[in-house]
């Protein structure tokens, strides 16, 4: 974060950068302080692994779409009174060719609703973490008194993060009062830890304080311009009994949702299954034909030359994925009967990650590959018509 010399008209604070705010000195934070609050929120999401998440106040959705990328969310699940910025922005959590391609191991489930933080929905029960990043100063003082009511009572998710700005931090911004107009108010760090404690001692929670975006050298007496507070639910078992006992409401309106392509659809498996392994097959077939060649230009005939991985074209192993499939069965030959075992197949790391067994690839295959006469093998031609031959010197 730097202070620099700027000559620009003061209007109001930007929010991503406080970079127009008067024509004296202006703190630009590096990165901005919105990509701060979110590299936090995605920091906690490393650390936790949670699956269900929920983002309260998700306005443009950009916080959503950094967490639909993390393996471990199978939920994720925007709330915002503004319906319209919803249905703009849905378009964006969308899953991208890319995500058909290399589909997730885990079902994500993306949905937007329509609604307030202050009415209660049973379909933001039983969530890993809540975030309501910059929401609370948003609030009346009404809506501010059932917030926790609601979120902390009874949503009671496992975690709650909350971001506020930190008002000590504003005479820094010179003229400036609040940093948003329809900000209701902005608490010093005193008055929202005070807060904070009450609703976590209330309702069974531990709170941590923290922050993002640093003060100015000499400045440091303010404090972080964004306070953070962390609450972790003290009994995970409490919450759960509280959450089998709610009845279904349903107040918010579903605005947009999406699912993705994952490996536990078993369309998905399959199509994935089945690329991977006629292409493993087709390189292992080339690869042995490649060694029968060698093999014949050497003068050395032997009735079953092995193949080795490091013939497969263009594929690298570790040691560990090479005695993995070196100690699998290995393809043989029968005529121009080409047999690749199922266990050789899923001992390749592309085959091998996928959740299946050897019985849930036979079911798999059945109608797409010819397999040997048991199952227990692929089978193919060893030689194609499309294959090019050497001549013989």
């Amino acid at each position: 974060m730097e202070m620099e010399e700027m000559n620009v008209q003061c209007n109001s604070v930007v929010d991503g950068n406080f970079e127009e705010v008067c024509p004296e000195k202006v703190i630009r934070f590096k990165p901005p302080l919105y990509k701060q609050r979110y590299q936090f929120v995605r920091d906690l999401v490393d650390q936790h692994e949670p699956k269900k998440v929920a983002d309260l106040g998700c306005g443009d959705t950009e916080l959503l779409r950094l967490l639909k990328i993390y393996p471990c969310i199978q939920l994720l699940v925007g709330v915002d009174i503004d319906e319209e910025k919803l249905q703009s922005n849905g378009h964006h959590l969308s899953p991208y060719l890319g995500e058909f391609v290399k589909p997730r191991d885990l079902d994500l489930t993306v949905t937007l609703y329509h609604g307030s933080v202050v009415e209660r929905d049973s379909r933001l029960l039983g969530f890993d973490l809540i975030t309501c990043i910059e929401l609370i100063e948003h609030l009346d003082t009404d809506h501010l008194a059932r917030f926790p009511e609601v979120v902390f009572g009874y949503l009671s998710p496992a975690m709650i993060v909350i971001s506020t700005p930190n008002s000590e931090f504003n005479p820094l911004f010179p003229i400036v009062t609040l940093r948003d107009v329809d900000h209701k108010f902005e608490w010093n760090r005193m008055e929202f830890q005070t807060w904070a404690l009450q609703v976590a001692n209330h309702y069974n929670y531990s709170v941590e304080f923290t922050g993002v975006g640093k003060p100015p050298a000499g400045a440091e007496h303010v404090g972080f311009c964004t306070q953070i507070g962390v609450f972790r639910k003290n009994s995970r078992e409490a919450a759960g009994l509280c959450v089998s006992e709610q009845h279904h409401q349903h107040v918010y309106k579903a605005v947009y949702t999406t699912t993705y392509p994952s490996l536990q659809q078993e369309r998905v498996l399959k199509f994935e299954l089945v690329g991977e392994v006629l292409l493993q097959v087709e390189r292992l077939r080339l690869g042995y034909l490649r060694m029968l060649r060698q093999r014949k230009r050497s003068g050395r005939w032997p009735q079953d030359p092995p193949v080795a991985p490091s013939l497969l074209l263009g594929e690298v192993f570790t040691e560990a994925e090479k005695a993995r499939i070196e100690n699998s069965p290995k393809p043989f030959c029968q005529g121009n009967r080409f047999f690749i075992p199922l266990q050789r197949l899923l001992a390749y790391p592309r085959l091998h990650r996928l959740p299946v067994d050897e019985e849930r690839v036979r079911s798999l295959l059945a109608d797409s590959v010819c397999l040997s006469s048991d199952g227990s093998a692929v089978t193919v031609n060893l030689r194609n018509s499309w294959d090019c031959e050497p001549e013989d010197n």
